[in-house]
């Protein structure tokens, strides 16, 4: 991982840019301290994703989305209608 200051990154962006497109990863220093890190974009996605099912708050698919387009609607004990008049009562 490369690591650089504000001005050196602000100075040559485009540089650490390709850099980053290329899968390098570059931390960037503000005084001497760590404040940002520079991954390429799938990257951050895929630890996203990984952290989330790891908390239980993802569960992941098992492909067979056929079911659920298929399955009839929640049946709610109110109308989304209602609960969005009674959420907004306060503002009116």
């Amino acid at each position: 991982m490369t690591s650089v200051s504000v001005s050196e990154l602000k100075a040559n962006l485009s540089r650490y840019l390709r850099e980053v497109r290329r899968g390098g990863e570059i931390q960037v220093l503000d005084r001497g301290s760590p404040v940002a890190r520079l991954v390429p974009e799938q990257e951050v996605g895929d630890r996203t994703r990984e952290l989330l099912i790891k908390s239980g708050l993802l569960r992941p698919g098992n492909g067979n989305s056929s079911a659920v387009l298929n399955a009839d609607p929640l049946a709610l004990p109110a109308s989304l209608v209602e609960a969005l008049d009674q959420d907004r009562a306060d503002r009116l």
